[in-house]
C-alpha cells in the first residue's frame, strides 16, 4: 500500500497574500485549514500533488508563476512556469509547511476524465512503492451564490454538501458516484481529482476529517485531511 496520508484543498489563488493584497485577511481562516490539513504530509516519503488540467505529469522541479495574477515575483519550482493553477496553488501551499522539503512530483488530470477512470487511476497510485502522501486540490461549485462567478445554480449547495460529507465521513462510494455532468454544470472543478482520491484510498484504513467547508466568493472551498 503505497498512499499513507492525504490532504484536500481548494485552488483559488487568492490564498497567496501578495495576489490577494488588501483582502488577504478575509482567506485567513481558509489558508490556515489548508495548512493544517498538509502538515501531515510531512510523516510520507514523498508527495504526489493532483489538480484537474490538461493530463500531464511533471517533475518537482517543475516551475510555476502567479504571474496571471498579479504576483509575478512569487514562484515555485526551479524550471520553467509550465504548471497550472491547481498544481502551482499545491505546490505553494507545499512550500509554507514542514512537507516543503519532500520530493513531489505532480499529475494534471483532465476535468471531463470519467469516474471509472479516475477511479482506476486512483488504484494505480495506491498500487505504486513508498510511503505516498497525496495533495489533492479542487474547488467545488463555482455557482454557489449571486456573487459567484457564474450565476446562482440551485444545486450547487448541495451538490457541495454532499462531497463535504463525503470527506468528513470516508464515503468513497460517494466520491465516487459523483455525476461529471452535474459537476461540470456546476463548474466543479475537484470533482475529478476526488475521485481519483476515492480510487486511491480504496484498500486503506485512512479516515477522514472535514476542516473547513464555506464559499466565501460565491465559490465552494472544502479542506479535509486522511491520516
Amino acid at each position: 500500500m503505497s498512499v499513507v496520508v492525504a490532504a484536500v484543498c481548494p485552488h483559488p489563488p487568492l490564498l497567496v497574500p501578495e495576489v490577494a493584497s488588501g483582502a488577504a485577511p478575509e482567506l485567513d481562516e481558509l489558508r490556515a485549514a489548508c495548512l493544517a490539513a498538509i502538515e501531515p504530509l510531512s510523516t510520507a516519503a514523498g508527495v504526489l500533488v493532483i489538480g484537474a488540467a490538461a493530463d500531464c505529469s511533471y517533475l518537482g522541479t517543475a516551475g510555476g508563476s502567479f504571474g496571471a495574477y498579479g504576483a509575478p515575483d512569487v514562484r515555485i519550482g526551479t524550471g520553467d512556469p509550465i504548471l497550472p493553477l491547481p498544481l502551482v496553488m499545491g505546490g505553494w501551499l507545499l512550500e509554507q509547511t514542514k512537507a516543503a522539503q519532500l520530493p513531489r512530483t505532480y499529475l494534471a488530470v483532465r476535468g471531463d476524465t470519467t469516474p471509472a477512470e479516475c477511479h482506476r487511476l486512483g488504484q494505480e497510485i495506491a498500487e505504486g512503492n513508498g510511503r505516498t502522501g497525496l495533495l489533492v486540490m479542487g474547488d467545488g461549485s463555482a455557482r454557489r451564490s449571486e456573487h459567484s462567478p457564474v450565476h446562482l445554480h440551485p444545486r450547487a449547495e448541495i451538490f457541495d454538501t454532499t462531497v463535504a460529507n463525503a470527506l468528513q465521513h470516508r464515503d468513497l462510494d460517494v466520491l465516487s458516484a459523483l455525476d461529471p455532468d452535474l459537476a461540470a454544470e456546476l463548474q466543479a472543478a475537484g470533482r475529478a481529482p476526488w475521485q481519483v482520491l476515492a480510487g486511491a484510498l480504496a484498500g486503506t484504513a485512512l479516515t477522514g476529517d472535514l476542516t473547513y467547508h464555506a464559499a466565501p466568493y460565491g465559490v465552494g472551498y472544502l479542506v479535509a485531511s486522511f491520516t
